[in-house]
């Protein structure tokens, strides 16, 4: 659950939503792995992430990040911008392991937590320091070490730790305890199939999983809220198993049905269909019954429905056991893990037409929205935690100054937020660039600014806030007007600037770190 960064440009300047780069291999997510993802466009297909510039407009005031298309993808950020937009309770997390110094890619995740921090998102940011030493063996010294200067940065970029919260994996009994509960709901197939796991992985590793769920899930355990974690997409496997068990720690399941049988959710879209095409008055009582449905799916060619035979099969077989029972719409509360007592008072809190039934309760006069809030409520007050399931944001993997990926093992590759500013105005100048091979070639033709990592230095931190300035020097690199060397001094002095600032704001803020609620020296050292 920790991430990094990225911005790629159209030929005509405007940031490219979709992904930019083409032609890649497969996309494979590895939360522990050192490749880049080449073809962001392949996420939206393979793993069902939405491109955040379809969200953008209902975001308030957005964050540079995202008005330029650094921040490419979510899952279910639509509640999160809502609750922002009308004042109501969301949170904001994001974890980072402190295996090396913090440098320019990670402050694009400090960005995404202070931004939603000021947003009025209640805001955590953690130290994953069980991950850092089981999956990566750091010692609990080198892990204090990183730490202390991540959380310094954190800070110093504008995090609020009176009202945010900062803490680490092992010394927070809360997150602890309830991956205990939350493991009860994995099993090793999962993990095997999700991370690759096989005989020769880490009891330890695996347990590192389960508590970075746990991670996702804390914010919302005083209340259930919409929280968003901001991650590069590499991480994108920890959300998405956050959000399965988000669902099965969740005492009730609300779904639409139509009779008491249970449809999954192709056959329930079938029965939906036909049911929506036939008029009750044209059968016996006015009664649409389940062999009705049966008989006009039988008569409607398969290729108009547009299912598979399995699917069409199981229908059939369930529509005709039950018979003459009457097809109604109605909602579904199907019980999941609830207590007895949980179950009564669900019952007691449906108004109107209800049916009970051993395992699930149908209620006539409720919609989906409303029946999915009822079931919280009373969940909510009955134990259960009513977790609804985290978004994510994901951000593109910022470029290594030398090409690739930018990585904190190889120094030349990145600026780290701890370098001497001098240190990082000469790898600036010393760093790879989309230029052409003479000026004169670079007049005629234009730079390439969406290859080029110095331009990515200019979007993604150099320019701030200021779109216009971005915008400038992109149009000038591809006009041909930005000569590289011109670009990269310019480049290097502000990072410079940047790096001197930073620094002096970090060691203001050291005492900061000092009161925080924080735990800076593990307990697990000898």
């Amino acid at each position: 659950m920790t991430g990094d960064d990225p911005l790629e440009e159209s030929e005509s300047g405007e940031p490219m939503t979709d992904g930019g780069a083409a032609g890649a291999d497969d996309v494979a997510l590895d939360p522990w792995g050192s490749s880049s993802v080449s073809d962001y466009r392949k996420l939206f297909e393979e793993f069902g992430i939405e491109e955040f510039d379809e969200v953008l407009e209902a975001v308030p005031n957005p964050h540079y990040l995202m008005r330029r298309g650094v921040i490419f993808g979510h899952r279910d950020y639509r509640p999160i911008a809502e609750a922002l937009r009308n004042d109501e309770p969301a949170a904001v997390l994001s974890g980072f392991m402190p295996t090396g110094d913090p440098h320019i890619g990670h402050k694009l995740v400090f960005d995404e937590i202070i931004w939603h921090q000021q947003q009025g998102a209640d805001a955590y940011a953690l130290i994953a320091d069980l991950e850092a030493n089981s999956a990566r063996g750091m010692t609990w010294e080198e892990i204090d070490e990183h730490a202390r200067n991540y959380l310094l940065s954190l800070l110093a970029l504008g995090f609020d730790p009176d009202e945010g919260e900062l803490y680490r994996q092992s010394t927070n009994r809360e997150v602890q305890d309830l991956a205990f509960e939350l493991g009860a709901e994995a099993n090793f197939s999962e993990l095997e199939s999700i991370y690759g796991f096989d005989g020769e992985t880490d009891v330890s590793h695996m347990q590192s999983v389960v508590t970075q769920m746990a991670d996702i899930l804390y914010p919302q355990l005083d209340e259930p809220k919409p929280t968003v974690i901001p991650v590069g997409p590499d991480q994108d496997p920890h959300v998405r198993l956050a959000r399965d068990l988000a669902e099965r720690m969740r005492f009730f399941k609300v779904s639409e049905a139509y009779a008491s049988f249970e449809l999954e959710p192709e056959e329930r879209a079938l029965v939906a269909n036909v049911y929506d095409r036939l008029d009750p008055a044209e059968f016996d009582d006015d009664t649409l019954r389940c062999v009705h449905v049966a008989e006009a799916i039988e008569e409607t060619p398969l290729e108009d429905l547009d299912v598979g035979a399995d699917v069409l099969g199981a229908v059939l077989t369930k529509l005709e056991e039950a018979g003459m029972e009457p097809v109604r719409p109605r909602t579904r509360f199907f019980d999941r893990r609830a207590t007895d007592e949980a179950f009564d008072a669900l019952i007691d809190a449906i108004e109107g037409e209800k049916r009970v039934y051993e395992s699930h309760v149908d209620a006539f006069d409720l919609d989906v929205a409303a029946a999915e809030e009822l079931a919280r409520e009373v969940e909510v007050e009955n134990g259960g935690y009513g977790f609804q399931p985290p978004s994510s944001i994901y951000h593109r993997f910022m470029t290594g100054l030398t090409g690739g990926k930018m990585s904190s093992s190889i120094p030349a590759s990145h600026i780290s937020l701890l370098d001497d500013p001098e240190d990082g105005y000469d790898k600036v100048k010393a760093a790879t660039t989309g230029g052409r091979e003479t000026a004169e070639e670079q007049r005629e033709k234009g730079g390439r600014a969406d290859e080029c990592p110095v331009y990515e230095l200019y979007a993604y931190l150099l320019s701030g806030d200021d779109d216009e300035f971005a915008k400038r020097v992109y149009d000038e690199c591809v006009g041909g007007e930005r000569l590289c060397g011109d670009c990269k001094e310019q480049a290097a002095q502000l990072m410079r600037e940047f790096l001197e600032e930073h620094q002096e704001k970090r060691e203001e803020v050291a005492d900061l770190l000092e009161d925080a609620d924080i735990e800076l020296e593990s307990p697990r050292r000898r």
